[in-house]
């Protein structure tokens, strides 16, 4: 089965940076799975998965705009610590939890003051250039349950 819309697709990755290091993987873990067509991955990775089916390898470069979005400038503000969910003492470089009236979000630290601290919103990897190394799993037909939750269920998907 090829991959296209309403599909479960289970695969492996090795994420790595402009300089080709690599900056995360799952081969020593479950695949991820995902539902296609469901904008459950980033977009770049998505459409480059179309047509692949079960045993494929391949890689794909991906510019930010198609992975996790140029840096945007406005994403970076000063708030107060207690707005903040760390444990220990709070540093420029950590990812802390920043509670807002739609739930909690995870930003970047780039300065920590005694009352506030000045946060960056981007994701970490957003205006970086993305190279994935991907080992298609398994694709099979979504089931309509998942389908209507709008992501794959199971080893690698969501757990209810």
């Amino acid at each position: 089965m090829q991959i296209s819309d309403r599909c479960v697709v289970s695969f492996h990755y090795t994420l790595k940076n402009s300089d080709g290091e690599a900056i995360e993987t799952s081969q020593d873990a479950d695949p991820s799975a995902y539902l296609h067509g469901a904008n459950n991955i980033i977009r770049g990775l998505e459409q480059a998965m179309v047509g692949h089916e079960a045993g494929d390898t391949f890689s794909v470069d991906l510019e930010p705009a198609t992975a996790y979005g140029n840096r945007q400038p406005d994403l970076q503000q000063r708030v107060p610590i207690k707005h903040l969910v760390f444990k220990g003492k709070l540093k420029a470089g950590m990812v802390v939890q920043l509670n807002t009236d739609k739930g909690a979000r995870s930003v970047t630290v780039v300065k920590a003051g005694r009352h506030s601290a000045d946060i960056d919103s981007n994701h970490p990897l957003a205006g970086q250039s993305l190279s994935f190394d991907i080992e298609i799993v398994e694709v099979r037909a979504a089931s309509e349950e998942e389908v209507s939750h709008g992501h794959a269920h199971g080893v690698g998907g969501h757990h209810h």
